[in-house]
């Protein structure tokens, strides 16, 4: 497992998107999986930065990644405020752009980006937010 810490600001998007961008091809994930997991994860960290913590006060975050059989799989830790991911609305892609409220899309995209999606948190854990994506199909492991 490699892993990088980071402050939690906007400026680290750059090094974080680099550092996935690596990971997705030392695992081997062809070109289509390595973007929609590396937007996943700018999302993902885009949020931390976003809600976790105060704006006068950013913390750190931490990203790991590793590979286990078919799944590659991208912890994404911070220790800001406790995330409920169930108090945040489905968005309502039915609704006119106009009628839309703002945000809410980041965790709806993220999970059709990925294969699995699962927020954990304690307070000595920190968030702890797992991104897993199998690098095969179902379907294809059927076959």
């Amino acid at each position: 497992m490699d892993s990088i810490t980071l402050p939690a600001t906007l400026e680290a998007l750059a090094r974080i998107s680099a550092f996935i961008a690596d990971a997705a091809e030392r695992a081997g994930l062809d070109e289509q999986v390595a973007w929609q997991v590396q937007l996943a994860v700018d999302e993902a960290a885009t949020n931390v930065i976003q809600h976790a913590y105060a704006p006068d006060a950013p913390g750190e975050m931490t990203l790991s990644w590793r590979r286990e059989g078919d799944c590659f799989i991208v912890t994404l830790r911070d220790f800001g405020r406790q995330f409920d991911p169930g108090s945040i609305p489905p968005p309502d892609l039915s609704a006119p752009l106009g009628e839309r409220r703002a945000g809410g899309l980041g965790l709806y995209l993220i999970s059709r980006l990925m294969d699995e999606v699962r927020f954990d948190f304690n307070p000595q854990s920190g968030n702890v937010l797992t991104m897993t994506r199998r690098l095969t199909p179902p379907e294809a492991l059927s076959h």
